[in-house]
């Protein structure tokens, strides 16, 4: 066989690769309206940029007849490429090969690529769609995906890793996208389950579909499994690229720098009226939000989990920052079970990797009552307690309004190591709001006025806590609050505390790590 006979086999050997299970599943997986593999990783990655591994890979199964059923790559493609010039180790699997199922030598090739991502310190991004482990390879498809997980767990808080979910994901499969930072799921076509619909009616009798089990939507809103949930899979593939754009290349470096044009003492006058008068009265804090980041631009993660929390990435001068802030417009802002874990999982992301994080406060307190205690609120409380405790990037926080009680300690609080602490002239810092303030201090007093005189001298004690608790001023005066600021000129005090803290250095005790409460 000469030279060019042997070249012309490989040019027919890749060409078979790439074409996974056949013409055939390729085209019923368009009709699903999903992408094949390959498709996905060129349209997440820089034109030309991708390197491939193991593309000759085939599985070493003999059983049931799988010795006659070899497909090169056998199921995933791993290797690396670019996004906007930087470097990222990918996986996409192949559902045209045997259902995407993972068998021992897929779980080597995901192995591979993600030990390289260690050791030249380069995130990784997983673009997850197959059945889950493939049956015929039994404990050996399991121990391939307890390699994975392994691998994720050395991963974590070392690389960034990044999950999209454009397909099934069930048993098995659903916890190494669990284990990275980020999910992002396809919505109608995507859906990730530890038990499917089948499984759980013989056990338990219900009746339920793959949507309704472990759709995106289910997991956007109600267990907050997933991070973002795309339309489409061009959108989610978009927004995976946006995502990786504010983040670093791994836990010894910073956040990509970019050209910033938006003038860094830019002032907002509508900030000066935006908090209303009324303290019961709601506002968006998005708008408080948008008004001060480079070019009003946020990336909100977990959008429609936890609403009363809002968590995302923006930049200041250019420069990556982490945003926590109470939404008042979704419960009043109020701390429970879910925006808790929500906010502690992301402070605790933005610690890991270098990411300076602004807290925005208007909390009225923890959410009471027997549901929240028998879920746990002490516990899932303190996880955010911990985890701004425990964190050591830099840590703004500014209080817009009302920080009563515990949750005024637990959001980024001075006595938490917060590095710079603001407030707005409205701000309201007690342990708790003049009505339950009253009720608690002066009731008895209250009570043994005659009836008619009772509601005025309510009144004037409400009044009168008002003037000297309900404001930033008694805070300042202890020095918990660094400086009193006007809100128009936010935006500036934001930047100019991040360029102060640049060469910060806070450091924990020596140990093995913290016992956090899970």
């Amino acid at each position: 066989m000469s030279n060019q006979d042997k070249i012309n086999k490989l040019i027919a050997a890749r060409n078979q690769a790439r074409l996974g299970g056949g013409e055939k599943r390729i085209d019923a997986q368009h009709q699903k309206g999903k992408y094949t593999a390959r498709e996905r990783i060129d349209m997440l990655l820089d034109e030309g940029s991708f390197e491939e591994y193991d593309m000759f890979v085939t599985h070493r199964a003999t059983e049931f007849g799988l010795d006659k059923q070899l497909y090169l790559s056998d199921g995933v493609v791993t290797g690396h490429g670019t996004i906007d010039g930087r470097l990222v180790y990918v996986f996409s699997q192949d559902f045209t090969v045997f259902g995407g199922s993972l068998s021992e030598t897929y779980a080597l090739k995901i192995c591979k690529i993600m030990d390289q991502a260690m050791k030249v310190g380069a995130p990784v991004i997983g673009l997850n769609d197959s059945g889950g482990a493939r049956i015929q390879e039994g404990v050996r498809s399991l121990a391939g995906y307890a390699e994975i997980f392994q691998r994720n767990i050395m991963a974590s808080g070392v690389i960034p890793q990044l999950s999209g979910i454009f397909g099934p994901c069930a048993g098995g499969a659903v916890y190494s996208p669990a284990l990275t930072d980020f999910i992002l799921m396809t919505d109608k076509t995507s859906y990730m389950f530890v038990t499917g619909p089948k499984v759980t009616k013989t056990v338990t009798g219900e009746q339920i579909t793959e949507e309704q089990l472990g759709g995106a939507t289910v997991h956007a809103t109600r267990s907050g499994v997933t991070h973002l949930k795309a339309e489409s899979e061009e959108e989610g593939i978009m927004l995976l690229r946006k995502l990786f754009s504010y983040l670093p290349q791994n836990n010894m470096e910073e956040a990509p720098v970019v050209p910033n044009d938006d003038p860094i003492d830019r002032a907002d006058d509508q900030l000066n009226e935006l908090v209303p008068a009324n303290a019961n009265q709601p506002y968006n804090v998005l708008d408080v939000i948008h008004s001060l980041v480079d070019g009003h631009e946020f990336f909100e993660l977990h959008r429609h989990y936890a609403r009363n929390m809002v968590i995302g990435f923006a930049r200041f001068n250019g420069s990556t920052v982490g945003i926590v802030a109470n939404q008042p417009a979704h419960l009043a802002g109020v701390l429970d079970i879910d925006s808790s874990r929500k906010a502690a999982r992301f402070v605790r992301f933005c610690d890991a990797f270098n990411i300076p994080i602004l807290t925005l406060v208007d909390v009225p307190g923890f959410l009471p009552g027997s549901m929240q205690e028998y879920g746990g609120i002490i516990v899932q409380g303190a996880k955010l307690l911990f985890a701004y405790g425990e964190a050591t990037v830099p840590k703004i926080t500014i209080i817009l309004r009302k920080a009563y009680g515990g949750a005024y300690d637990v959001m980024s609080s001075k006595h938490l190591r917060g590095d710079i602490n603001y407030a707005w002239p409205m701000a309201e810092i007690a342990v708790m709001g003049a009505t339950g303030a009253i009720e608690v201090l002066y009731q008895k007093e209250i009570s043994q006025l005659p009836p008619e005189e009772q509601a005025q001298a309510t009144s004037d004690k409400e009044n009168a806590y008002r003037d000297q608790f309900l404001n930033p001023y008694e805070a300042a005066r202890y020095g918990y609050i660094d400086d009193i600021i006007e809100p128009r000129n936010t935006r500036f005090r934001i930047i100019r505390a991040l360029q102060t803290l640049a060469n910060k250095k806070d450091v924990n005790p020596p140990k093995k790590h913290g016992n956090m409460p899970l």
